[in-house]
């Protein structure tokens, strides 16, 4: 009897598959090869018996540089002009590591502010308060 045991592999929507195996199989996916965004692989499985199993895999291709965006979200409403900075950085190893545009700016958090200029006002109300000499008491 023949076995008609197979695996193949196809990518989005090809018709044709872009590998074929039999079972079990252990490979490298090469995503270099791949445009970025979204992509599907379809993995149809035939049994020894002629039966045909098939399970899809949405994933997501990202080997370009990273893209930052600030000042616009995904869906956001706008109406009027609005100041948008966009960053881009890969992972492209180099001997040199150039520090501009490695890091997005962004503003220091109001929760950051509201912490330092309590602070401040607590240290101006203890030098005020306590800094005097007629609240100053010795203990010998």
């Amino acid at each position: 009897m023949e076995d008609k045991r197979s695996i193949r592999i196809f990518l989005d929507d090809d018709p044709v598959p872009f590998a074929e195996f039999a079972p079990p199989v252990k490979f490298v996916f090469d995503s270099t090869k791949i445009p970025d965004g979204k992509h599907e692989l379809k993995i149809v499985a035939m049994s020894s018996n002629g039966k045909e199993g098939v399970k899809q895999i949405p994933f997501e291709v990202r080997n370009g540089p990273s893209i930052s965006v600030i000042g616009l979200s995904p869906n956001e409403v706008v109406n009027e002009q609005i100041p948008i900075t966009v960053n881009a950085y890969g992972s492209e190893r180099s001997d040199l590591f150039i520090v501009t545009g490695s890091e997005n700016p962004k503003g220091i958090p109001a929760w950051i502010w509201a912490l330092v200029l309590s602070f401040i006002g607590f240290a101006l109300f203890y030098l005020i308060m306590y800094l005097s000499p007629d609240f100053y008491k010795s203990f010998v």
